[in-house]
């Protein structure tokens, strides 16, 4: 029985990947299933909400890997799954589920999914989005300001703390997983091309 194929996109933060990943996903449509690590944050049902705040969301260990893990796994198998949603305003997972029906090309975008070797070994192509850090920053900070109802100083307060360090030594090093290296994110035409062609080559032999 054949597999899914799971294509994963990685980089930090603001460099592009969810970008690159959701015009793939406007590409294809129904064709392919888009899934986000961060759907997969840790609970955190036990923290008060200030001490939410508190947590390093750019460390490994904020991320629920088992589930993604496995339900990237039923996903593969062609079963559907429920998968969790998260909330960055109240910084907590949410009760809501939505379920995800299985496509013959899955797209999983993440900061942190080379690192982990189980999610990574699951991938049968690997991506990932090279940015410059300046580049990233101005993005977050745009992004986490608008949609995400930060205020700068706690957006800078972060990014010094917690989202560079962990880029440094978690991210940046995964990188020698990727199978691909595309600079400047998802506005790369030529790199989006390449996966377009690719994509669209697996879903038209597959039944061949």
């Amino acid at each position: 029985m054949k597999h899914a194929v799971l294509i994963g996109i990685a980089g930090g933060t603001g460099s592009g990947k969810t970008t690159l990943a959701k015009r793939l996903k406007n590409t294809f449509g129904d064709d392919v299933a888009l899934l986000c690590q961060d759907f997969y944050y840790n609970s955190f049902d036990n923290l008060t909400y200030e001490e939410r705040k508190l947590l390093n969301f750019d460390h490994p260990d904020a991320f629920d890997s088992q589930l993604l893990i496995e339900q990237l796994k039923q996903l593969k198998r062609f079963e559907p799954i429920e998968r969790p949603t998260y909330s960055f305003v109240e910084y907590s997972r949410l009760k809501d589920t939505v379920r995800e029906e299985p496509k013959r090309v899955i797209i999983l975008e993440g900061i942190l999914i080379f690192e982990n070797p189980q999610l990574a070994e699951l991938m049968d192509i690997k991506v990932f989005v090279d940015t410059d850090a300046d580049i990233r920053f101005a993005r977050r900070l745009m992004r986490d300001i608008h949609e995400r109802g930060r205020n700068p100083d706690s957006v800078v307060n972060q990014y010094l703390n917690t989202v560079k360090p962990m880029h440094e030594a978690f991210i940046e090093p995964s990188k020698k997983r990727a199978d691909v290296i595309i600079p400047e994110g998802g506005m790369n035409n030529v790199a989006f091309s390449m996966l377009v062609d690719r994509i669209k080559n697996i879903i038209e032999n597959w039944e061949k």
